[in-house]
């Protein structure tokens, strides 16, 4: 494992204004993670997770505080800088699976690749989509997927850039039990292959009992 830190956290807060007034949905969060590490947030629906995982993405932007990236602040970084940096380093799984409903497989998988300039976008995502069970299926489109194979095809889009950050939000919160247990089992054996630094928010205890760290989010505040 390496000890060097890919995630940094510090005084992170996000405050919205409504009818009410003020309301404040993350308090100060200050947090740092290793890389090669996974981590489960974990709290009660409405204590701010995925609006957590959303800043650390840079898809939102905080109240104040900072959110460092392999040493790179976050948000010194325009959209577009910010955009690229995701292209770069993240990959994303979603409890929807955020596929594009006509595109293949395969060419959902390529996508990320060929946005950042990758020539054999195609047979990286062969390969992928082979590790995860889908070679058979490459070029069916996800309305005649199963919800599981949907959610491969989304592991396999994600872990095809080699990303070193995985943010993960609900990965399974669309699937049966079963489905997202072998979901789960895919998920942490690709992360585990690709030295990905892991991100999961889930309400499933066992699932989160599986990463080496917990961090607990009571609203808005981290109690642990």
């Amino acid at each position: 494992m390496s000890d060097s830190v890919l995630l940094e956290v510090k005084a992170l807060s996000k405050r919205v204004r409504d009818a009410q007034g003020e309301l404040t949905i993350l308090h100060e969060l200050s947090f740092s993670l290793q890389a090669q590490t996974s981590v489960a947030i974990v709290g009660a629906s409405g204590s701010g997770k995925s609006t957590l995982l959303g800043l650390l993405a840079g898809l939102d932007t905080p109240s104040s505080g900072s959110v460092r990236i392999q040493g790179q602040e976050l948000f010194a970084l325009n959209e577009d800088e910010r955009a690229a940096l995701r292209a770069r380093v993240m990959g994303f799984v979603f409890q929807s699976f955020q596929l594009l409903p006509n595109l293949t497989a395969l060419e959902n998988v390529m996508l990320p690749l060929e946005l950042r300039g990758d020539r054999d976008a195609a047979e990286q995502a062969r390969q992928m989509l082979r590790r995860v069970g889908l070679g058979e299926r490459l070029n069916h489109r996800p309305r005649v997927l199963s919800g599981g194979e949907q959610q491969r095809v989304a592991l396999a889009r994600a872990f095809v850039v080699k990303p070193a950050l995985l943010l993960a939000d609900e990965p399974t919160g669309s699937l049966d039990h079963a489905t997202g247990a072998q979901v789960m089992e895919l998920m942490f054996e690709l992360n585990r292959a690709e030295g990905t630094t892991l991100v999961l928010v889930t309400h499933d205890p066992a699932v989160a009992a599986r990463c080496q760290r917990q961090l607990k989010i009571e609203a808005g505040r981290l109690v642990a």
